[in-house]
């Protein structure tokens, strides 16, 4: 299964709550951190919900 690269480019204060939570439940904290998950439709839901504050990258 391929695999996503997520990195968070901007700031989650002032964010809704639900964003904030979706932000942490993929592991990331702070700005320009990198995680790796598997692409899954569940990960897929969270990425798309705060898109904005992601770049994606498919590995």
């Amino acid at each position: 299964m391929a695999k996503l690269k997520i990195k968070l480019v901007k700031s989650v204060s002032g964010r809704k709550p639900n964003h904030v939570a979706t932000v942490k439940s993929l592991g990331l904290r702070k700005i320009n951190q990198i995680v790796e998950h598997e692409k899954t439709p569940d990960i897929e839901g969270k990425v798309k919900l705060v898109s904005y504050l992601l770049e994606v990258e498919e590995v």
